[in-house]
């Protein structure tokens, strides 16, 4: 069966986001360094620290990742055309994880829960600038 896994590239802190991730989300984080991969002869001895593979799964959650690697023949740039979406079945259920990866979240465009017609809705882009959206019962 095919499933569907957001797959995120940071620049040089995917360890840090992703442990960060773990820590509100619970589950079980795998990170996997450049330095430690057969790759790494590909790369200069300076991205051996960088995160070739990350991966959270927690549940029926789960997150790839990886830090950008193609630097400076390729810049990355942070866009607003992927987004992490949680649904839960309750308010209390989405609350706890809201709350937890709230901490630093951007201002602008942040909705806290709320009830919309379609149920309860909130949105923010936290601290790595990575959206999540909340929908629930």
């Amino acid at each position: 069966m095919l499933s569907c896994t957001p797959f995120l590239l940071f620049d040089g802190n995917c360890a840090e986001a992703m442990t960060f991730y773990q820590k509100c989300l619970g589950g079980d984080l795998t990170l996997t360094k450049l330095g430690d991969t057969p790759m790494k002869a590909q790369f200069s001895p300076e991205k051996y620290n960088r995160i070739i593979n990350a991966h959270l799964k927690s549940g029926a959650i789960e997150i790839s990742a990886t830090d950008w690697m193609a630097s400076p023949d390729f810049e990355p740039k942070q866009g607003n055309t992927y987004a992490i979406f949680v649904i839960g079945e309750t308010f209390n259920e989405l609350k706890r994880v809201f709350d937890k990866l709230k901490d630093g979240a951007e201002k602008d465009r942040f909705q806290d829960l709320h009830d919309m017609p379609f149920g309860i809705y909130g949105q923010f882009y936290d601290r790595y600038g990575l959206q999540w959206i909340f929908k629930g019962p």
